[in-house]
């Protein structure tokens, strides 16, 4: 099993930054890959920045050069920095863990593990 929580969200008037931290817990090593996701009142979740599972970064278009998605292996973090914040990226932010098939590793399922998910405002 593996947890997962995110923190850092708040309220920032548009133009301004905002880091937010994802910690995971437990048996993380089976973790391939880790990510950030975002859901606005009345809209699907949607992809921000991810690592994937090869080790490369995607990012929405509508992110690209204002978010930064980094991470730490050692406590098993992954940071979102975002600058320029605008009022479309009001959301409630998620961090997302998979956990793959590696023989190797003795990883023996695939698996998604979500945070509870922190508030990003940017009023208008």
């Amino acid at each position: 099993q593996v947890h997962v929580v995110e923190s850092g969200g708040g309220l920032v008037q548009a133009g301004g930054s905002l880091r937010l931290s994802c910690v995971a817990s437990g048996d993380t090593r089976c973790i391939s890959s880790k990510g950030w996701y975002r859901q606005a009142p009345g809209k699907e979740r949607e992809l921000v920045a991810v690592y994937r599972s090869s080790g490369s970064i995607a990012y929405a278009d509508s992110v690209k050069g204002r978010f930064t998605i980094s991470r730490d292996t050692a406590p098993n973090t992954v940071y979102l920095r975002m600058n320029n914040l605008k009022p479309g990226d009001t959301a409630v932010y998620y961090c997302r863990a998979v956990t793959s098939i590696d023989t190797a590793r003795d990883c023996t399922a695939w698996d998604e593990y979500w945070g509870q998910g922190t508030q990003v405002t940017v009023p208008s």
